[in-house]
């Protein structure tokens, strides 16, 4: 997993973690892989995107992903693909950053392939996130695609929607956004925005502002009328995400409240 190493050296270690006999060996390698080849000065620097404490490793994310493809590719050529999301579900259970992100990367693009029993392992996972970049790392790039692939699956949407957790209240938002790139899911949209309007946490005001900036970019007929609509009771962070893509004259109309 090491950054800017040779090929043979990473040939190596992926070999060394392929001789592995549990998933859970080869996510214990990967671990110290990521711990060994990180940069504790990078490490120092991620933490100020975070406005709470995090652990990481200090990688930079291509480099991650980077490492992570390589060895998804080795890994599953010899274990199958089974093996490989034990593997990332041990990866996830972590409280490193880089852990989770590998987690994520080592899955990425193969969810056409996954069934019931993953999403219900992923969203297991949503319960332990610890913060915005492994969640949404997580819910958009494994999730979401699943939602839109299998819509009645929005049904869970709904119900993360009434968690005290905020996170699986932003995962509510953020599992539509891939729906709603393809035009899919307005009433669904609309209907979890309203819910939510009143949801006083940050994390999730984000969530719901990139949902509605998403739709409002591919769908802006339907979009638009409805964000005119809840102007005026929309908390304003909402708001100027969710235009942030519309042109200047539209953004402005609806950022303007109307008079009392």
């Amino acid at each position: 997993m090491k950054r800017d190493v040779t090929a043979e050296r990473s040939k190596n270690r992926s070999s060394a973690a392929q001789s592995k006999t549990t998933p859970a060996e080869v996510a214990a390698q990967i671990r110290r892989e990521l711990k060994d080849d990180g940069s504790a000065e990078h490490a120092a620097g991620v933490q100020w995107f975070f406005k709470d404490e995090i652990k990481s490793h200090g990688w930079y994310t291509a480099d991650l992903r980077r490492a992570a493809v390589r060895l998804r590719r080795e890994l599953r050529k010899e274990r199958g693909l089974e093996f490989l999301v034990e593997v990332s579900d041990h990866l996830f259970s972590g409280s490193v950053l880089e852990e989770k992100i590998a987690a994520i990367f080592l899955l990425e693009k193969l969810d056409a392939e996954f069934g019931d029993c993953e999403f219900k392992l992923f969203e297991s996972w949503i319960d332990r996130i610890n913060c915005w970049a492994d969640h949404d790392g997580l819910v958009h790039y494994l999730i979401s695609p699943m939602v839109a692939a299998k819509p009645a699956r929005t049904r869970n949407v709904f119900r993360w929607a009434k968690s005290p957790n905020r996170w699986r209240r932003r995962a509510a938002c953020v599992a539509l956004i891939r729906g709603s790139r393809a035009k899919m899911f307005f009433p669904e949209i609309t209907k979890l925005s309203n819910s939510l309007l009143t949801d006083e946490d940050d994390m999730v005001q984000k969530g719901l502002g990139w949902l509605l900036r998403e739709t409002a970019k591919f769908d802006a007929t339907r979009t638009v009328p409805y964000l005119l609509k809840i102007r005026e009771r929309a908390p304003r962070l909402v708001l100027r995400t969710a235009c942030e893509t519309l042109p200047l004259a539209v953004r402005e109309r609806i950022l303007t409240l109307a008079p009392s």
